[in-house]
């Protein structure tokens, strides 16, 4: 069938009409032209009324427009619809000679069929050989009209006229054949973008299961907060918290803090504190409300462009309700614990300081028995209060203007026996008065566990050492020693509860492992913070940095 060369939208549009309605628009240019000649030709040139060749030529175009639709065209093999250009040169050359001399430029028609032709896709040296001769049979009779007195005019009327048509047929080719090549460009990237696509696509099915396999929720925003990837196990957070049409970070959500009681402002929920650009770990939030909420560990990294712009984050949540219940369980389980045995102890310690204290005095073996059994009970009952702190979720602090150097000068002369009997030496390099904002109590209870854990781990012969500086707002006191010193792993575990190392278990040094866990939560409560710098047979240097200053009054 006929091939135009149109693009994109006519072309589709011209591939859905039949055969013969293809040829008949292809015909339908030329069609028009004549029409409106020969309907102003009795007001315009009504001598050309007489003139048969003029009127075979109307009459011919006519048949032909007719035939378009008419010849069943797709029986046919070989394009034989190409034959309609061809008879189109007859028809202008019937109606250019007919109508000469008042209608000479009617030549200028064999444009139709040459484009035609030149543009059908029929062989290139077919379509210029028909381009060239077409008008060259149609110039002819008018020169033969001035024989024998031909001009040189003539001449060049004949010659020039079917060149030009060449020229223009040949510029057709070639558009075509430029069309036709970035058409082919354009359907072969066509192809690869619907293989890349189609590949994006399995790629992305291949993401979104392997988020959904995953036991932890993933979402990854960007700096707008809309989401870009976001997996099963958080699209069922988010409708736990009621945030269903909400914008991440937006909106009412039921996300509560960790008393599970209080709503979150909307810049502390996990997502808005990852749009502002936050990294974090472990920030525990409950969602939902009742019997469903979750405990959901959050934690956030941010999305940078290659020039260090954030373009958004990707959080995590993780439940861990079942591990926050167990935890509380534990901690009811130990604060119960130690309750009853409290009473029990301190029964025991007191009838025995009674019996100890009796004026009639006891046989040497039952006054050493008992004063075992004394020692031993408040060496318990110690343990039963560590053990009660540490299950304490509500360790109060009354953080004042302290003096940390009288602090430090109490607990050395309390520790001062013990070292002395261990044969280890205690100083201390405090510059005095060293002012903090600091609970008394709870800051001399840090410097007795330091003090006293870095007296236990030293052996014969050993150091132990204070020292203090300080700056407009912090205050840093450190407790070193040259005691056995902890591995890199024993190191990173020193604050876990009950934990103790191997070298101190297989040494048989007494203890419960709680001290340094009660140490860190104390500190922590003062908003401070707590390090330790060790290494094996190189001893322990425990610095504790706490507010030199409280925070401002309120007006």
């Amino acid at each position: 069938m006929a091939e135009p060369t149109f693009h994109r939208g006519p072309g589709r549009i011209f591939r859905r009409l039949g055969p013969r309605a293809q040829v008949g628009l292809c015909q339908l240019p030329l069609t028009l032209f004549v029409a409106v000649i020969a309907v102003a030709t009795p007001l315009a040139w009504p001598s050309l009324m007489h003139s048969p060749l003029y009127l075979s030529g109307v009459m011919l175009s006519g048949i032909l427009f007719l035939g378009c639709f008419l010849v069943p065209w797709e029986r046919l093999p070989h394009r034989p619809y190409l034959l309609i250009p061809v008879l189109d040169f007859v028809a202008i050359g019937l109606l250019r000679n007919g109508a000469a001399p008042l209608l000479p430029g009617l030549a200028v028609l064999v444009v139709f069929p040459v484009i035609w032709l030149s543009a059908s896709g029929m062989l290139a040296r077919s379509s210029l050989v028909l381009s060239f001769l077409g008008p060259f049979f149609i110039m002819v009779p008018s020169a033969l009209d001035h024989l024998p007195s031909v001009s040189a005019s003539d001449l060049t009327t004949v010659v020039l006229f079917p060149l030009m048509m060449l020229a223009v047929s040949l510029a057709i080719r070639f558009a075509s054949v430029n069309l036709r090549l970035q058409q082919r460009e354009l359907a072969e990237k066509d192809r690869e973008l619907r293989e890349l696509l189609a590949g994006s696509r399995e790629r992305e099915k291949l993401l979104e299961t392997v988020l959904d396999a995953t036991d932890v929720g993933i979402a990854a925003v960007d700096r707008s907060g809309h989401f870009l990837v976001s997996n099963s196990r958080q699209r069922n957070f988010r409708r736990a918290t009621g945030a269903d049409d909400a914008v991440p970070g937006q909106g009412h959500q039921l996300i509560f803090g960790q008393d599970r009681h209080t709503l979150l402002p909307p810049d502390r929920r996990p997502i808005s504190r990852a749009m502002a650009g936050e990294s974090f770990a472990d920030y525990l939030v409950w969602a939902g409300v009742g019997p469903e909420q979750r405990a959901l560990s959050t934690a956030a990294r941010p999305l940078m462009s290659e020039d260090g712009r954030l373009t958004g984050a990707v959080v995590v949540y993780t439940d861990v309700t079942g591990w926050v219940e167990s935890l509380a369980a534990n901690q009811d389980l130990i604060s119960n614990v130690s309750h009853e045995f409290k009473s029990p102890l301190n029964s025991i310690i007191g009838n025995v300081d009674l019996v100890l204290e009796e004026p009639e005095p006891l046989p040497p073996q039952v006054t050493r028995c008992l004063l075992v059994v004394q020692r031993n009970a408040e060496r318990l009952l110690s343990l039963v209060a560590d053990l009660a702190a540490s299950a304490s979720t509500a360790l109060n602090v009354h953080p004042k203007r302290t003096d940390l150097a009288s602090l430090v000068e109490t607990t050395v002369g309390s520790a001062q026996a013990w070292a002395e009997r261990s044969r280890v030496e205690i100083s201390a390099d405090v510059p005095s008065p060293l002012w903090a904002y600091a609970d008394p109590l709870r800051v001399g209870q840090v410097l007795d566990n330091l003090v006293s854990n870095a007296i236990k781990y030293s052996p014969d012969g050993g150091k132990v050492s204070i020292s203090a500086r300080a700056d407009r707002q912090w205050v840093r006191l450190s407790v070193q020693d040259t005691g056995m010193g902890m591995s890199r792993e024993d190191k990173a575990r020193a604050f876990n509860r009950f934990f103790r190392a191997d070298a101190a278990q297989q040494a048989a040094i007494p203890g419960a492992g709680l001290g340094l866990s009660i140490t860190r939560m104390i500190v922590e409560r003062h908003g401070g913070t707590i390090t330790c710098e060790s290494g094996e047979g190189m001893g322990s240097t425990f610095t504790v940095t706490l507010p030199a200053e409280g925070p401002p009054p309120a007006f």
